[in-house]
């Protein structure tokens, strides 16, 4: 059967929201991209199907599973057919997610200060003080310009009605966005002109948002502040990241035996002497940063102090 036939018969299921079609016809930001997929045969689009996965197995863009015995590194999973946000619903997505981090911001900055939302008993103290991922010890600290969440990882779902809905929020370190980017990049490979002519938003200035927004972080007197990603090594599941963001930044990837601390200021080791660090862009998990830094377990993960 060709690749027509097989669009042609595609049928949309009643009670669940499928992104290409309604119940009666193919929505209308998706015409192109059907149009599109009609001109070729199966072939071709199994053809363009080996080519994604050889690129990102070429490119190294893989992730670790540590529960598969059979082979830990897999290629990110990856679906050629693109899923469309439209301008509109993305700005409605934008707006609503910015809210919601200046209100996650908030609550953090409460609990670890005034905590009155305790006091006023919205959240029940009980439910604070049992949190696992609560740290007594930040307790009262002042962090710069009261910015606790920094990046985050929004997971969104569609209901049967196409309205977004929030499953989690990822406000630690939350991974993923270099395979977001290369996505993008394997997309223009396999269907080059599909993206211009549709006029897709550009995702490739991630990098320098992300490093301007580290920059930020820096004590203001600092004109050029030396900006490093803390990776905990080549062993973590997202170490192809940590290396993505750190070439795309422009910065340094380090792991703990390359900082150390003098005079509560931290330096790095480089080739030319100690250098200071003025902002770390740590991507290691909080339990496994505790972990090791108490039971020096993993000392090389650590900063030495």
């Amino acid at each position: 059967m060709s690749l027509e036939n097989l669009l042609d018969a595609y049928s949309c299921s009643n009670g669940i929201w499928d992104e290409m079609c309604d119940e009666r016809q193919i929505r209308d930001h998706y015409s192109h991209v059907f149009t599109s997929l009609k001109e070729l045969d199966v072939a071709a689009l199994q053809q363009k199907d080996r080519l994604a996965g050889e690129l990102f197995m070429n490119q190294g863009i893989t992730f670790t599973v540590y529960s598969d015995d059979a082979g830990i590194e897999r290629i990110f999973p990856f679906d050629i057919i693109p899923r469309i946000i439209t301008g509109k619903e993305w700005e409605h997505v934008e707006k609503g997610i910015a809210q919601r981090l200046k209100a996650l911001n908030l609550f953090l900055k409460d609990i670890y200060n005034e905590q009155q939302i305790l006091k006023d008993r919205v959240v029940p103290a009980s439910l604070i003080a049992s949190c696992p991922h609560y740290t007594r010890e930040v307790f009262g600290i002042k962090v710069p310009h009261d910015i606790y969440v920094h990046i985050s990882g929004i997971d969104l779902i569609r209901g049967e009605d196409g309205s977004f809905y929030v499953l989690e929020d990822n406000l630690r370190t939350p991974s993923g966005v270099s395979y977001m980017l290369e996505n993008r990049e394997v997309t223009k490979r396999i269907f080059p002109d599909l993206l211009t002519s549709n006029k897709v938003r550009r995702v490739s200035n991630y990098p320098l948002l992300l490093h301007d927004i580290l920059k930020q972080m820096a004590p203001d007197q600092i004109a050029n502040p030396t900006v490093v990603l803390l990776t905990p090594g080549i062993y973590n599941a997202a170490y192809y990241e940590h290396t993505f963001l750190a070439r795309q930044m422009g910065i340094s990837l380090v792991e703990g035996r390359d900082l150390l601390v003098d005079h509560h200021k931290v330096y790095m080791k480089t080739t030319n002497g100690l250098e200071q660090v003025h902002v770390i862009y740590r991507r290691i998990d909080d339990e496994f940063w505790t972990r090791c830094c108490s039971a020096r377990t993993a000392p090389s993960a650590c900063p030495a102090s």
